[in-house]
């Protein structure tokens, strides 16, 4: 997936992992984690020490509202059957990684590690985000009862290579990609949902895949932490989508389809505490990271997830 391959490309890389620790990456192809056994199976056959848990049944705005029994019910299988097992093969070290889109809808900003609990998500996406608070009670209760050392991460919105570049099912960014690929194929507009007004923070995902590892390595509070960008970079979707047409060379209107709804207006997150911990750590532009995840799109155009 996407975080998966930020992850594989900044080890790739790094000193430290070629050195001293040996990286498995798995698929879905690998084993159906809603499954006890299988996720046993998997388990059993890698016996891991440390496990970075990303896998999830994720997707945009309208596949979160058509879809809220099924991304509640796979997730909480999923979460459940990982978190078990990493506690019954004792395992050392589990991150797992959560969404902004579990705090509170109605809050005060930005939001930090302490307000995940202070009040109902947004109803648009209800479903998957109850199922990824249950991580971080959970995380707690393996500490208080077994003493495991679970931990997670809070990531603000992804993007990169390798994403679901999918119209209907994807997020924001990659399914603007592919609308803005084919709105230049055809000589047509580019047709973005909602008036584009929705304020996000954006991180690359071989950044977060670094920050995953850095987590990893470093941080064992029990509490999770926010991954994101500061406050000041954070941006609209409209100056998002009107960055992809410029980093794609087109040269055709951009419009907004108004009768589509917009989502949660602002999910604007701190990352105080990620500055205290990991004070030297320098993100990429997202002008040269769209760029980079508009270029593969282009090339892998045949094999993209789409």
């Amino acid at each position: 997936g996407l975080v998966g391959s930020g992850i594989k490309e900044f080890v790739s890389s790094d000193a430290e992992a070629k050195e001293k620790e040996e990286y498995i990456f798995l698929s879905s192809k690998d084993g159906d984690l809603r499954s006890m056994d299988e996720t046993k199976a998997i388990f059993e056959k890698y016996k891991p020490t440390h496990v970075i848990h990303l896998a999830a049944r994720v997707g945009g705005l309208f596949s979160n509202l058509k879809y809220k029994v099924e991304f509640f019910r796979e997730n909480i299988l999923i979460n459940d059957n990982v978190m078990e097992c990493c506690r019954i093969y004792k395992v050392e070290k589990l991150v797992s990684c959560l969404s902004t889109c579990i705090f509170p809808d109605k809050t005060t900003y930005p939001i930090d590690e302490t307000m995940v609990h202070n009040g109902p998500p947004h109803t648009s996406n209800e479903g998957y985000a109850y199922a990824k608070r249950m991580i971080d009670v959970l995380n707690r209760c393996y500490k208080d009862e077994y003493g495991c050392n679970f931990t997670s991460v809070i990531p603000t919105n992804i993007y990169g290579k390798g994403d679901n570049f999918s119209i209907d099912n994807g997020h924001v960014l990659p399914g603007l990609i592919h609308k803005c690929y084919k709105a230049k194929q055809a000589g047509e507009d580019l047709h973005v949902w909602g008036t584009g007004s929705p304020l996000r923070q954006f991180i690359y995902n071989v950044d977060l895949g670094a920050l995953m590892i850095w987590a990893m390595r470093h941080y064992h509070e029990v509490d999770p932490i926010i991954l994101s960008v500061g406050r000041r970079t954070r941006s609209s979707i409209a100056e998002r989508a009107k960055m992809i047409a410029s980093s794609m060379d087109f040269e055709g209107n951009v419009v907004f389809d108004t009768d589509k709804p917009d989502g949660q207006f602002k999910k604007t997150a701190c990352q105080h505490l990620l500055k205290k911990k990991n004070p030297d750590f320098k993100f990429t532009p997202m002008k040269d990271g769209l760029k980079e995840a508009c270029e593969w799109f282009c090339e892998n155009f045949e094999t993209a997830r789409k």
